[in-house]
């Protein structure tokens, strides 16, 4: 018999209605229904919960279902033999069923992994880690629900981890769309960011467990993977809707001249300083022209404000001369005040420094409203400026503001690496960088949410209202026409002050981009429906170009209950997270199979500094207690520090921990890439002292291809480095001859660069970089004393770089062929 054709069955017997199974349960009942029609499996929570519910052995259902019961798992690891004999026996006096298609258990506890072996084909999963990258929120929505930096992409992890379990040999990438269970598994990241480990895990059906030190992170993936049942998500939506949206809209209006009034979609501002000679307030624009499509060849029309009347003009993207429609004056609207880090006063011609000239005054740059964007009742869209309609309208929520208590959080801004930059422009609190009609909305909407009566439901509107922030605020700017329009602040990974910011409507209306409404559709909805019913991505050629494809019914829902303790999970339940040092955990020792993460980079982004931007709020919605306790995300014991030293020893405390809980023959997988040898040079020493050597390394696609970081880059990094290591004590690899290794390292990053050069794919020099050095440190990390690796390290640097530039001038790029994947596709 079915899965759920016993499971209807039985709840039939029980005299339940499906909606009183899930309601006892805590199941979406729309998840129950698939289940029992077979459309999608049972995940492991959800058996357990039926279990209890109906009084059933929970055991014979997750046999039903094609699982090995975790508590059997043991059993089975310790003599393998004798549990199949006894299987044997027992069916030969039974007539078998066919083998239910819940998908296969795929198991390696010992011997070498398929993510060990060179052929594993990296060069195919990066063509769809490449699909992915381009749309993140849109292939794998559950790891965005909310900011975080550096989200790593789903497609490469679930890559990582069947090929952690697959014997060598195993063809990944045909396991990659099959219905693969490692069920009894173990999976630990210690770095666990956005969660993308964790439920990629989740998916495969193995047990995960999550730590990160930052409370947002935490935060974030607790609200991603909970239980969240549909209606009630959105019927708490509507209930908002209802009691706070007419009020945030009503400072959303603007008056139309033929009467009537219209949604306001966008406020343009723009920073103001006062001349240091003649004290006229100075706009630092860089440009008049303040408004032009994503696509300014295709779609030339721009819209530029008058410097003289303030009128709004329409003229193409590139226009240098034009005569105002309003005053008729003529001037040049690609040049403005402000010009890199000067501005030049329009009064008397007075070029001073614009930073200096904020400090001089002690507080952060006033800003003028001087355009909106408005959306009329026929629908179109329409530019106009600022009338005094609009001026009252914003002084009367800065006046209802200041009637309201304790409104919005009063944090300092710490000094930091990635905080400095705001610091240098006087924004001494958190709160400064908003305007004052963001904060009473902003407030108006946390009341509401606090009174939210289900905690679960609390926690996933703030956790959705903070990720809000990121894009009502007054360091977003105006992306243009054809694309979402507000460019989020932290587009450049860093905290920079913006001088013609953009300010949304806070609710929003269905043609906006990054407010409160429109943000619980593209972001929780999505990620809801993801959890519901996931899939992986395929590549199809779509009249020439490489297309999506979403496949379906090969992983396990998502959405349980999380552990609270290792002693919760140890219990049973499918995973657990936690927030802390992890250096310090509290698990069994050798309770994990596999170590699957992506550690911080000593240098560059600091989290916890751009993290407490949305901590502050977090804490002023849900009260400074648990993980939202401290007054900032900021921690000594962080991995991700500026000196190279301090990182090091941070991150051999971690690796330390990891070897601990790692059982003999499991595996430490990460991800890594960096520009700077110091990066490569701390790894190595923190594997090693870690007792782990490195027993494979294979490039794959890395990241966002759109991020700005990348295309601001004259040798951008488009790759990662899978690094697998296992134990010193448990390895069985010799060490090699020093004169050896960079020549033995070229010869292997040769081929693999080869294999992507074969699929048409062409690295940069710093992509170069990072393969051969991957496997530099390879070698090195099983030399017998580690001072020695290090020396050579440090001594070899010139021929290390001899052979980068040898191998990124060789490159032979071969015309694209048709990729592995849409050959596999094409057989089914």
């Amino acid at each position: 018999m079915k899965f759920g054709s016993y499971l209807r069955q039985c709840r039939q017997s029980a005299g339940l209605s499906l909606r009183e199974l899930a309601e006892i349960g805590q199941i979406n009942p729309a998840y129950l229904s698939r289940v029992e029609r077979g459309i999608v499996p049972p995940s492991d929570a959800l058996i357990r919960s039926v279990a209890d519910a109906l009084k059933i052995d929970p055991e014979s259902l997750f046999l039903l279902a094609g699982r090995v019961p975790a508590n059997w798992q043991k059993a089975i690891s310790n003599s393998p033999s004798r549990i199949a004999e006894t299987f044997r026996s027992v069916l030969d006096s039974y007539v078998a069923e066919p083998k239910s298609p819940y998908g296969r258990t795929l198991l390696s506890f010992g011997g070498v992994r398929a993510i060990e072996d060179p052929a594993f084909p990296f060069e195919y999963f990066s063509d769809i880690a490449e699909l992915e990258s381009w749309r993140k929120e849109v292939y794998r929505p559950i790891y965005h629900i909310h900011k975080w930096w550096a989200q790593r992409l789903g497609s490469v992890f679930r890559a990582i981890i069947i090929g952690a379990f697959a014997p060598k040999g195993s063809n990944v990438f045909e396991m990659f769309y099959q219905p693969v269970r490692l069920t009894g598994a173990v999976i630990f990241d210690p770095f666990m960011g956005s969660g993308t480990t964790i439920g990629e895990t989740l998916k495969l059906g193995a047990r995960s467990i999550g730590r990160d030190i930052n409370p947002v992170s935490h935060f974030i993936v607790k609200n991603a993977l909970g239980i969240h049942p549909r209606e009630k998500v959105i019927e708490t939506f509507r209930v908002l809707e209802r009691d706070v949206a007419p009020a945030i809209r009503y400072f959303y209006q603007a008056r139309l001249t033929e009467g009537g009034t219209a949604d306001v979609l966008y406020y343009f501002w723009v920073k103001v300083v006062p001349c240091p000679k003649c004290e006229r307030m100075v706009d630092l624009f860089s440009s008049y022209i303040f408004s032009q499509h994503a696509y300014p060849a295709r779609n030339p029309e721009a819209h530029a404000f008058c410097s003289n009347c303030g009128a709004i003009n329409k003229i193409r993207y590139d226009t240098e001369l034009y005569k105002c429609s309003a005053c008729g004056l003529a001037q040049n609207p690609q040049i403005g005040p402000a010009k890199g880090v000067n501005a030049v006063c329009p009064g008397c011609g007075h070029s001073f420094p614009i930073a200096k000239t904020v400090q001089k005054h002690k507080e952060p740059p006033a800003h003028r409203l001087y355009a909106k964007m408005i959306i009329r009742p026929n629908g179109s869209k329409d530019y106009l400026p600022i009338d005094d309609y609009d001026l009252h309208l914003y002084q009367e929520a800065s006046h209802t503001l200041r009637k309201r208590k304790k409104a919005y959080p009063v944090v300092s801004i710490e000094e930091g690496y990635n905080t400095n930059q705001v610091l240098n422009y006087c924004y001494q609190y958190w709160h400064q960088m908003f305007n004052d009609r963001q904060l009473l909305c902003l407030s108006l909407l946390v009341d509401r949410i606090r009174k939210i009566p289900d905690w679960r439901l609390r926690d996933l509107f703030t956790c959705l209202f903070s990720g809000t922030l990121e894009f009502n605020n007054m360091f977003t700017s105006f992306k243009g026409e054809g694309t979402g329009a507000v460019r989020h602040m932290f587009s450049h990974h860093i905290l920079k002050p913006e001088r013609t910011p953009l300010e949304a409507n806070l609710w929003g209306t269905p043609k906006s981009s990054g407010a409160f409404s429109t943000l619980f559709e593209s972001r929780l909805l999505r990620a809801l429906d993801y959890c519901e019913n996931p899939f992986e991505i395929s590549l199809t050629n779509n009249n020439g170009k490489t297309a999506g494809k979403k496949v379906y019914s090969l992983s396990c829902p998502l959405g349980t209950d999380m552990a609270e303790t290792f002693d919760e999970f140890q219990g049973g339940k499918e995973f657990y997270l936690s927030c802390g040092d992890s250096a310090k955990t509290d698990f069994a020792t050798e309770s994990v199979d596999a170590v699957v993460t992506d550690p911080p980079f000593f240098d560059n982004v600091h989290y916890s500094q751009l993290a407490d931007f949305f901590y502050v709020w977090q804490r002023h919605v849900l009260g400074g207690n648990g993980n939202h306790n401290a007054k900032s995300t900021r921690s000594e014991e962080e991995v991700q520090q500026s000196d190279p030293t301090i990182f090091t020893e941070r991150l051999y405390g971690v690796w330390k921990e990891c070897n601990r809980v790692l059982r003999r023959e499991g595996l430490l997988i990460f991800t890594y890439h960096h520009s700077r040898n110091e990066g490569w040079r701390s790894v190595l020493e923190a594997i090693v002292r870690a007792g782990f050597g490195i027993a494979a390394t294979h490039p794959i696609k890395a990241e966002m291809s759109v991020a700005k970081p990348k295309f601001q880059a004259k040798e951008p990094i488009d790759l990662d480095i899978i690094i697998v290591c296992r134990k010193r004590e448990a390895a069985s690899t010799e060490a090699s001859d020093f004169k050896s290794i960079i020549r033995k390292a070229t010869q292997e990053a040769t081929e693999q660069t080869a294999r992507f050069n074969r699929s048409g794919r062409s690295l940069s020099r710093n992509d170069v970089y990072v393969t051969i050095m991957s496997q530099v440190i390879k070698r090195l990390s099983w030399q017998p004393i580690l001072h020695e690796s290090l020396s050579f390290f440090d001594s070899n640097h010139s021929s290390i770089d001899r052979a980068i530039s040898d191998l990124y001038e060789g490159q032979r790029i071969a015309e694209r062929p048709p990729s592995k994947q849409s050959r596999q596709l094409s057989l089914w």
